[in-house]
């Protein structure tokens, strides 16, 4: 006899979620004998789980309303796709109801808790998805997101969420929350195996509605890049949350970027439509008719969001959607000279115990900065950060134009991959980076200039060469660089600073050729105050390479009339020995 461990349904769909500690309910169907995926394929090997609200043959779809339950008569096309490409099915997974909801507590099966500190919010409505990838039960699953739901619980889970550009992927099968905004989503420990999944699940489907063909971009960012960041960013007194954001941006600026601080108040306008104007008519329209004849069995607050959705009239929703448009148009113009914007996937993170004292109110702090994504119809990835300082994962979010999906993909994997982070919650390294599918010219390797301790010869070069590094030139930087010896380092390195014109020198420098699935690895190695930033040559061009902040230069000896470290190293060897 087949074991199905299917959840019972609670006796009232309003009762208060079981003690977390005794039921972390991530799972609602998860029987014995899962749904193998073809013996070959792209994702032969791979188990994954889906979200409750997307169909699978034979199973119940609950969207976690036991008065919903139904037996789904056909995989949701997205389930077939990855089941022909070889993934497994295991099981599905709990959700806020109705897949409305950021937080993961909204279910009558149980609050799914945070998979580092279950005393947290695990992040929702696609909860016991994050938690299932995080805790390494599965390699992928799927969510969905209209408002932030594939994205908020990877940031708090310490994993990766790829929201995909609406359409690329078939939502026919799937239970919309608002169907014109929706999307499948994707949940993962690495980028790379996120879009590996989004590689092979992309079809277009003319039985969805919203299904379309996409051009893609195809090459990456590049060694430098121009990312917006909101000018005064929120985080609702989370000072932690912070100072993770402000150590994020250091990073991707160490990485080739450049910060350029944006109004964000269209974005933010365009998040309060998404519940506070006619817009929110989509979630009522989506499931009308069963609303309308069991509205006592559906729990609050979900109850009131989407009876609110029942007294606006049509021209209302024209004026929305026209008001939409409109603060369209002013977003696009803050898209000139930036490749991508980057916020705080969630910028503060609460406990279980507060977020159902406050539902409504710490509920919208979660989607400050994921609400509008969908409406204006944007690319986005959520990547792990940092570990906060209380041990609470932090993420960010690149986010881009419809059909910048592989690009975010290898940013997100190199900076996903600098952070040095394990693997969810698992306590597993992250494994080598990987090409990105979708680049048909991506780059495989990455240049990196050094000017001291790792040149060729020096204590730290192997560094370089046991990372497959190959050296390709001996060249100097611009005149725009003074060159430090820095106090009681081991083995001795110097300071690289960049100083205003006419106050510089030229150093000499090496360049090297590194495999790009090394160089996070190379990175992380880095210490402070050293890190990687871009540096500008003599014949014009750029390169990633050391810098140093300033203050650690307080008692260094500056040594830029040498021309290099070499030099130096080599006036202190030749110093005279004093005569008795």
């Amino acid at each position: 006899m087949v074991q199905d461990t299917t959840l019972n349904p609670p006796a009232s769909p309003t009762r208060a979620a079981p003690s977390v500690a005794l039921a972390p309910q991530a799972w609602l169907h998860r029987p014995a004998q899962v749904i193998d995926g073809a013996s070959a394929g792209p994702l032969a090997g791979l188990r994954f789980a889906v979200k409750d609200n997307i169909d699978v043959a034979g199973w119940p779809t609950t969207a976690a309303c036991p008065a919903f339950t139904h037996t789904a008569g056909a995989h949701a096309s997205v389930v077939q796709t990855l089941l022909d490409a070889g993934a497994s099915l295991q099981g599905k997974t709990n959700l806020d109801q109705f897949a409305c909801g950021l937080n993961g507590t909204r279910s009558p099966y149980g609050a799914v808790p945070n998979a580092i500190n279950p005393l947290y919010v695990s992040g929702g409505s696609s909860s016991g998805s994050a938690y299932v990838v995080a805790s390494g039960q599965v390699d992928f699953a799927l969510g969905t997101d209209t408002a932030g739901s594939g994205r908020v619980p990877a940031g708090l889970n310490n994993i990766v969420g790829l929201k995909p550009s609406r359409g690329l992927i078939s939502a026919r099968g799937v239970l919309p929350a608002a169907q014109a905004v929706d999307c499948v989503s994707i949940f993962a420990t690495t980028v790379a195996t996120a879009a590996r999944v989004l590689a092979a699940a992309i079809a277009h489907d003319p039985a969805d509605p919203y299904s379309r063909s996409l051009k893609m971009a195809d090459t990456p960012f590049g060694a430098r890049f121009r990312f917006g960041v909101p000018a005064q960013p929120v985080f609702f007194g989370d000072e932690a949350a912070r100072a993770a954001f402000g150590d994020a941006l250091l990073q991707l600026q160490a990485l080739g970027g450049e910060a350029v601080p944006l109004d964000f108040t269209p974005f933010e306008t365009c998040a309060e439509m998404l519940y506070g104007s006619a817009l929110v008519a989509q979630r009522y329209a989506a499931i009308r008719d069963f609303f309308d004849t069991h509205e006592a069995d559906v729990m609050e607050p979900v109850r009131g969001i989407i009876a609110a959705g029942k007294d606006y009239s049509a021209a209302d929703l024209v004026d929305a959607q026209t008001q939409l448009a409109a603060l369209a148009q002013q977003a696009q113009a803050l898209w000139q000279g930036i490749d991508l914007l980057v916020v705080p996937t969630a910028p503060t993170h609460h406990t279980i115990e507060r977020m159902q004292a406050d539902p409504v109110a710490l509920n919208r702090q979660l989607g400050a900065y994921t609400n509008f994504v969908n409406l204006l119809d944007y690319a986005a990835l959520s990547v792990p950060a940092s570990l906060r300082a209380d041990g609470l994962p932090f993420g960010i979010t690149l986010i881009g134009r419809c059909g910048s999906d592989w690009q975010l993909a290898e940013l997100g994997q190199r900076f996903h991959h600098a952070s040095g982070l394990p693997q969810g919650a698992t306590g597993v390294p992250l494994p080598a980076m990987q090409a990105i599918p979708g680049l048909s010219t991506a780059t495989t390797q990455v240049r990196v200039a050094v000017v001291g301790a790792h040149l060729s010869g020096m204590p730290l070069n192997g560094q370089l060469t046991e990372r497959g590094a190959t050296l390709l030139t001996r060249t100097h930087t611009a005149p725009a660089y003074r060159l430090y010896a820095l106090p009681g380092t081991v083995p001795p390195k110097p300071g690289l600073l960049r100083v205003a014109p006419g106050e510089g020198h030229a150093i000499e420098i090496e360049i090297w050729d590194m495999p790009l699935a090394h160089y996070g690895s190379f990175v992380a190695l880095v210490p402070a105050p050293l890190s990687i930033g871009t540096l500008q040559l003599a014949d014009g061009g750029s390169v990633q390479g050391f810098l140093c902040e300033p203050l650690a230069l307080q008692g260094a000896t500056d040594i830029s009339h040498l021309g290099g470290w070499r030099a130096y190293i080599a006036s202190t060897r030749a110093a005279p020995v004093a005569t008795p």
